[in-house]
């Protein structure tokens, strides 16, 4: 059994770090009553670590996920979103979902090297490539890293188009690419945004921006050409599901678009550490919170079927996907038929069509 850590590390969003579910072998500290305990770190460094990859798109073909492919220019986040569904990933690594995942970090130094190989080869067939899937391309080591705006520059470069989905401002510093791409109907970017509670939001996700910069984040890109859109995810019963309609407004209000909503996931780990996480900020509504979850999951704490696993099942689930038709349809989001992006504009990336021009 993962053991809670009393006092989380300031500016962390998990209370748990669980070993990986790979693992065969569980530590844990154990008080022998010599009083040498070594006490909880109230601080947890980051560190970034270089990955050299082999590959960089990622594709799919499950039937409730709108898009076939994917990049992740980093493993892990430092935003530390308690609920993130990709917490499980890091066990892969041999590490835990929990503080592991948002202080233990992978950057792809040569993730824009691999998508010029990728997008040369013969039989690459273009398509969006969404950034955004599993972890936050705009988190915090972005800043110095700059992996995404090097991919950027590549599909930009290629007029290739793509989608981004994020909660961090920092999208703002690549309008530059991101405008002349929209123009050509290349690319379409969304804010996601839990709450507009900022004191629910630093526990929820610590490091993510603060939920009203995010909405100023949407505006910037709605006023500069590129479409926006407002994700309410992922919908909470009974701690974040009463912000829903003053989300929506809130990113009609600032340009957006269109809207989207999911209902919380708990996949593997992190059934445990979204229950301990309850717990120590809210036990009072703890175990409230996880019967309305089950409620929606067919009496389980996650549902990876498809067609279910995004929305839930059962009364609540149709009320909230009810307030959401309504909002959006007062507010006037997702009222015009998406356009889809342009795939008939692109070319080879320079550095690898083979024999130059002449001149």
């Amino acid at each position: 059994m993962a053991r809670e850590i009393l006092q989380p590390p300031r500016g962390r969003g998990a209370t748990l770090n669980p070993e990986g579910r790979f693992e065969t072998i569980e530590r844990a500290a154990y008080d022998d009553g010599w009083g040498d305990l070594p006490e909880e770190p109230r601080q947890v460094p980051t560190v970034v670590a270089d990955e050299t990859v082999r590959s960089i798109i990622s594709r799919n073909d499950s039937p409730d996920i709108p898009f076939t492919q994917s990049i992740n220019p980093y493993r892990g986040c430092e935003h530390g979103c308690v609920y993130c569904y990709a917490r499980p990933s890091h066990g892969y690594l041999n590490l835990s979902a929990g503080l592991d995942f948002e202080t233990r970090l992978f950057a792809k130094v040569n993730a824009a090297e691999m998508l010029r190989r990728e997008l040369a080869k013969p039989g690459y067939r273009c398509e969006p490539i969404a950034f955004g899937t599993n972890t936050d391309p705009y988190q915090p080591a972005e800043r110095e890293r700059g992996i995404m705006r090097a991919l950027l520059s590549v599909l930009a470069e290629c007029d290739h188009p793509l989608t981004i989905t994020t909660k961090s401002a920092l999208v703002e510093r690549d309008l530059d690419l991101l405008a002349p791409m929209a123009r050509k109907g290349l690319a379409r970017v969304y804010l996601s945004v839990t709450t507009l509670d900022r004191h629910l939001a630093r526990r929820l996700e610590p490091r993510a921006s603060a939920p009203l910069r995010r909405i100023e984040a949407i505006r910037r890109l709605a006023d500069e050409g590129v479409p926006a859109g407002i994700m309410t995810a992922p919908v909470i019963p009974f701690l974040t599901d009463d912000q829903m309609e003053a989300v929506l407004e809130a990113g009609a209000a600032a340009g957006a678009g269109e809207a989207g909503y999911l209902i919380l996931r708990l996949p593997h780990e992190v059934k445990d550490l979204f229950r301990a996480w309850l717990q120590h900020h809210f036990p009072l509504k703890a175990a409230h919170v996880m019967s309305r979850l089950r409620e929606m999951r067919a009496g389980a704490e996650n549902d990876p079927r498809f067609g279910t696993r995004m929305t839930g099942e059962g009364v609540l689930a149709r009320l909230i996907a009810e307030r959401f038709r309504v909002a959006c349809e007062r507010l006037g989001l997702n009222r015009e038929r998406r356009r889809k992006l342009d795939c008939s504009r692109f070319r080879l990336p320079r550095a690898v069509k083979g024999q130059q021009s002449l001149f």
